[in-house]
């Protein structure tokens, strides 16, 4: 990844996400065994005349056309090519994306994990026919049908990119080097004031997942589906973690501020960030700790009324196309979904830093799916706790 493009990206991204959902990468597990039951609603058959134009929800980065930087445009040649003009409305958080997609003024989505099912269950979203995007077939193996893009063997998007979310230390401050989470929570006091964490409650699946490991006989499976015995027990850690936090990020240029300045010492990360630190001079390393991790992957998604679908089709089909892929995957400092990809980026050792083709690495990394009543590890036997009792209790714990 070029330095420059990612510090430019950082600047386009600085007030991004509010990010929030979860989800296991398991493929085991599906949204619908869970109970999860969208609306019956089909997936275009065959693709139209173009209607002219797109009207895309985007983060930031995602949809370039050269106003933030004429060298980094994916845009104009896809409305040369197409014909369809692409307006984009940049989203700031998860939630802001899913009050902007009932509105009906759009067309697509890059939704995340935290976003997607809430997507599909109001029948926000359409499912996509995969067939009418051709590039869709040198998408990841390890990115198909799963809990956060689909639904009983119904694609509900496309992917776009994955990261995970790491853990980061100083190296000259936090030795021996930590392979653990418990470096943020059970042993956090010894940095006590210079721990940081994401701000999100999505969060609170970090702790989950922490317990799994630590506390088998909370039974724990899924971090994003939890029982009350089991979101208490994750919240009771964070309240406690709390008391060594010295600041929680939403804006990954500031935690990149304060790893410079040596105020946060540990915490969680993203590999874009541990590259910009280090590029800084900032002391720094990442990890994904033995326990595994949470993490991201993001989906282009289908608008249920859609009123420009066949331009958005075009769209799914440019962004995961090689070159684009490898582009915006770069600018934005992230995975490509699109394997292809990895002999396009301008930087060749790109796809080896953010593991784009190591599977075996994913296999450790939750994605983000948004936590609902029906226990999305398919018990059918207890109730789970649902993403508006996780918002309720992130501000119980800060507080």
């Amino acid at each position: 990844m070029r330095l420059n493009r990612s510090l430019k990206a950082a600047a386009a991204i600085g007030a991004l996400l509010l990010v929030t959902a979860c989800g296991s990468s398991d493929s085991g597990d599906s949204a619908s065994s869970s109970g999860l039951n969208p609306p019956d609603l089909k997936a275009q058959s065959k693709l139209g005349k173009t209607e002219g134009q797109v009207n895309l929800i985007a983060w930031a980065g995602y949809v370039e056309d050269g106003s933030n930087d004429p060298k980094v445009d994916w845009v104009t040649d896809f409305e040369k090519q197409t014909g369809c003009q692409v307006n984009t409305k940049t989203a700031a958080t998860s939630d802001e994306m899913v009050s902007l997609m009932k509105t009906g003024d759009y067309d697509a989505v890059s939704a995340s994990g935290d976003a997607s099912l809430r997507l599909i269950a109001s029948g926000d979203a359409a499912p996509v026919n995969t067939k009418l995007v051709p590039n869709y077939a040198d998408v990841f193996k390890g990115l198909k049908n799963q809990d956060w893009n689909s639904v009983d063997g119904v694609s509900y998007g496309i992917p776009h990119g994955r990261g995970a979310n790491l853990l980061m230390y100083n190296t000259e401050q936090v030795k021996p080097a930590p392979d653990s989470w418990s470096a943020v929570f059970d042993k956090a006091s010894a940095h006590k004031g210079k721990v940081t964490a994401y701000d999100s409650p999505i969060y609170i699946a970090d702790a989950a997942l922490y317990l799994k490991a630590t506390q088998p006989d909370l039974g724990i499976k899924n971090p994003y589906a939890l029982d009350q015995k089991q979101f208490d027990a994750a919240v009771d850690l964070l309240k406690q973690q709390n008391a060594n936090i010295g600041e929680y990020w939403s804006d990954y240029l500031k935690e990149i501020s304060a790893f410079k300045s040596g105020d946060s010492v540990v915490g969680t990360s993203w590999q874009v960030i541990v590259n910009l630190a280090q590029a800084e001079g900032a002391k720094v390393k990442a990890v994904l700790p033995k326990e595994g991790a949470t993490g991201w992957s993001d989906t282009w998604m289908l608008a249920a009324k859609a009123k420009h679908p066949n331009c958005a089709y075009k769209w799914f089909d440019w962004i995961i196309s090689p070159k684009v892929n490898a582009q915006v995957a770069e600018y934005f400092g992230e995975a490509p979904s699109n394997e292809k990809a990895c002999a396009e980026t301008a930087d060749k050792n790109h796809c080896a830093t953010f593991h784009a083709t190591d599977e075996a690495y994913w296999k450790n990394v939750h994605y983000w799916t948004t936590p609902i009543e029906q226990c999305l590890d398919g018990r059918t036997d207890a109730k789970c706790v649902p993403y508006a009792k996780w918002v309720q209790a992130w501000n119980e714990i800060k507080g």
